[in-house]
């Protein structure tokens, strides 16, 4: 396993619809490695986590995308869940926070609906991912290349499919944050 030892590992997420495994599993993935997993999302308090369309449990948020500073932290990971980053993509803080991994180059791992907030950051233009099948032709139009594969790597972009997926995307994820 990888060391992420005295790394910072945002976790952006929005107020409720993040879909808890792929918020959970790359936590004590991060956590397990290491490193420090960081809540950020776009207020504080609390946010609701599901389990597909059932609620599931809370996190106490630890920053906000209006004052978070993405240069403190080493990595970001996206979580799905389809109302997660469909929110994202309307706060313009969160969609600078996303983008500012890119233009820093640093990694970046997303999964299953997670992408339309890379859409939305206008990142994915020539890179290679994977995402919920219902994305494709969104990331397409974005000028990304779809592969419906486990887990994609690009360069400092880590994108898998879904929650069976998470040990391959955990995996890449931890190589990626410890480079």
């Amino acid at each position: 396993m990888p060391d992420l030892t005295g790394k910072k590992i945002a976790f952006a997420v929005a107020n409720e619809g993040i879909e808890q495994v792929e918020l959970t599993s790359p936590w004590e993935a991060v956590k397990d490695a290491g490193g420090e997993p960081v809540l950020v999302s776009v207020e504080a308090g609390k946010v609701q986590a599901f389990e597909h369309l059932d609620k599931g449990d809370t996190f106490d948020v630890d920053a906000t995308f209006d004052g978070a500073d993405p240069d403190v932290y080493d990595g970001l990971v996206l979580p799905g869940g389809v109302a997660n980053p469909d929110a994202l993509r309307l706060d313009e803080d969160a969609v600078a926070f996303i983008k500012a991994f890119f233009d820093s180059d640093k990694p970046v791992a997303a999964i299953c609906h997670a992408p339309w907030s890379l859409v939305e950051a206008d990142v994915v233009r020539g890179r290679t991912l994977t995402s919920w099948p219902s994305l494709q032709t969104d990331l397409r139009n974005a000028g990304a290349t779809w592969k419906d594969e486990e887990v994609v790597v690009d360069g400092n972009l880590v994108t898998s499919r879904k929650p069976d997926d998470l040990p391959a995307f955990n995996e890449a994820a931890l190589a990626a944050f410890a480079d």
